[in-house]
């Protein structure tokens, strides 16, 4: 598999810019709407209804052939998310039932490439890789991280910069920059993730240097741990950036405090559609990727969730991803 340079534009690994800054939400009497503002300055009313009215692609014959047989007479690509993400990612409509988000766009503008009726399953996860490993489903469309130890069970096709954001209660006067920043605090973070083999690592560094280990907590859920960030019990919660960043504006209670890279400080972290290895599924996948990034649709489904900010410019396959040890 390819492990071409990363062509993206360059980040600084600590402080980089907020991907997403959000205004309050839109007019109340539309209900359906709130509006999002991308670091240029833009204005981009997002759409909360079951109604989405997604952007779509004409299928390409020439990438659809390269698609695995199995797949290709099933009719459908089957794909999976995690129930635990949260907008502008992946998360219910006002109807409660209908999902969709960033994740599920990009996942039907590819399936649209392939000649493929998307199918999309939410799961907790960790069901995601459970899913993955089974042959259950072709591929995870999950905010899922390029990492060293995933590319030995997974292939991956990049789509997304990943960027990670500490949140924490609108006025706690924190700014995280480093370990030494989160040294003695209580930090939450989702269980299994790359955010929380940041925060250990980091931990870890901080007791190597004499100062208090982070106090690591998990929650069920994003209310349980957004209750907790309320109530005082924890400090910062570490997530995705565009999620804390949508959070924060949205309720008007938090404020990111700190980003840094999903692959630690030598390397722009990057998100991917994740294939059980060997599938076949990777290079057509990228292939249908590279066609929207080309065609333009890609830059508008980025741009109707106010992510402009974390597009890439080519879909690779297998690039270097999160280092084993994050240094």
């Amino acid at each position: 598999m390819a492990t071409t340079p990363i062509a993206r534009r360059t980040a600084a690994a600590l402080g980089l810019t907020a991907a997403l800054a959000l205004t309050a939400c839109g007019n109340p009497s539309e209900g359906a709407t709130t509006e999002v503002a991308a670091a240029s300055g833009d204005t981009v009313k997002i759409n909360l209804s079951p109604d989405q009215n997604r952007v779509t692609t004409p299928r390409v014959d020439s990438i659809a052939a390269k698609v695995p047989e199995e797949i290709r007479k099933r009719g459908t690509l089957e794909i999976v998310d995690s129930s635990g993400s949260a907008a502008p990612l992946t998360f219910y409509a006002t109807d409660d039932k209908t999902v969709i988000g960033i994740e599920p766009d990009l996942a039907h503008l590819v399936a649209d490439v392939l000649g493929l009726e998307a199918h999309v399953t939410t799961v907790s996860w960790e069901n995601v890789f459970v899913g993955l490993d089974s042959a259950k489903y072709d591929v995870g469309f999950s905010n899922i991280t390029v990492t060293e130890e995933r590319k030995e069970k997974y292939d991956f096709a990049t789509y997304r910069e990943d960027n990670l954001g500490f949140e924490a209660k609108k006025g706690s006067g924190l700014k995280i920059d480093g370990p030494e920043d989160v040294a003695g605090r209580t930090v939450a973070v989702g269980s299994g993730t790359n955010q929380e083999k940041l925060l250990v690592e980091w931990s870890k560094e901080n007791e190597k240097a004499g100062r208090e280990p982070v106090d690591i907590t998990y929650y069920q859920n994003d209310s349980d741990t957004y209750l907790a960030l309320q109530s005082g019990r924890i400090d910062l919660y570490l997530g995705p950036n565009p999620t804390a960043a949508y959070h924060a504006a949205t309720t008007g209670r938090t404020e990111v405090v700190g980003t840094y890279s999903g692959a630690g400080a030598t390397l722009q972290g990057l998100i991917a559609a994740t294939t059980k290895k060997d599938s076949g599924l990777a290079e057509p996948l990228a292939a249908a990727l590279n066609e929207v990034i080309e065609n333009g649709t890609y830059a508008q489904v980025l741009q109707r969730w106010g992510l402009s900010d974390e597009a890439v410019t080519t879909s690779l396959v297998n690039p270097p991803g999160l280092p084993r040890t994050n240094k």
